[in-house]
């Protein structure tokens, strides 16, 4: 008999996980003894603030966690599944928001299926559709694109191909950039865009400092020529357009 590979969400920054964890994830969480996550020092941090609200199963000393990450070997996923094969329950731990979406879990959850495990997606909080929510754009038809081009020109590029697409189709466009590049990408959409073209950026979701403004390329050009803008250093955020 083959256990269950749940898709645990994790909080999208830090702080207590009541907010935005269900209790009974949090419970579901809090009886598992085998775990795959990122990272394992991050995963038994997670596990800690569980802890907080639901005893463990065991000790998080001896709760077995694996890491699937961007430097695990296609070959070395199957082996992950043994637990799962072998009758246990097993976690699936996202660093942060939903496991399989804009992170490593997918191939693992693919292979589940095909073994014959049951999946299981728990409730929890996504930065993608809590942007896509709060941006005003269009939420019937929308495209997720991951990491756009480091550098200037290619990545201004892809914005205006981009662009075109959401223009021929009507369809939100929606993106991600490491936190350290924000204000460049919100810079490269400013001036890449048609001006009437609606950029949106939706930064540190659920967290006090939460922020998310829609407004037209033309009008965020506005603002940065003027030095109005946030800083958007080191904190995470999604980018949506609408053409």
């Amino acid at each position: 008999m083959r256990g269950t590979l749940y898709l645990i969400p994790n909080a999208l920054g830090a702080g207590a996980l009541d907010s935005v964890i269900p209790d009974q994830v949090r419970a579901r969480t809090a009886s598992l003894q085998y775990f795959i996550a990122e990272n394992a020092k991050s995963a038994r941090a997670f596990l800690k603030l569980v802890s907080a609200t639901h005893s463990l199963r065991q000790s998080i000393q001896e709760t077995h966690i694996s890491e699937l990450n961007v430097n695990t070997a296609a070959e070395h996923i199957p082996a992950l599944l043994t637990p799962l094969l072998q009758g246990h329950d097993v976690g699936l731990l996202s660093e942060a928001g939903v496991p399989a979406v804009a992170d490593p879990g997918a191939d693992l959850v693919r292979l589940a299926h095909r073994e014959g495990v049951p999946v299981k997606p728990l409730v929890g909080p996504s930065s993608l559709l809590l942007a896509l929510m709060a941006s005003g754009l269009n939420g019937q038809s929308f495209a997720f694109h991951g990491y756009l081009p480091t550098d200037a020109e290619p990545r201004a590029a892809r914005i205006r191909q981009l662009e075109q697409r959401s223009r021929q189709e009507r369809q939100t466009q929606m993106f991600i950039e490491t936190p350290y590049r924000n204000e460049a990408m919100l810079q490269a959409l400013a001036t890449s865009c048609a001006p009437d073209t609606l950029v949106c950026v939706a930064t540190d979701l659920t967290l006090d400092t939460e922020l998310v403004r829609t407004m037209s390329a033309q009008q965020w050009q506005k603002e940065i020529s003027a030095g109005q803008l946030p800083s958007l250093k080191k904190r995470p955020s999604v980018f949506l357009l609408l053409a």
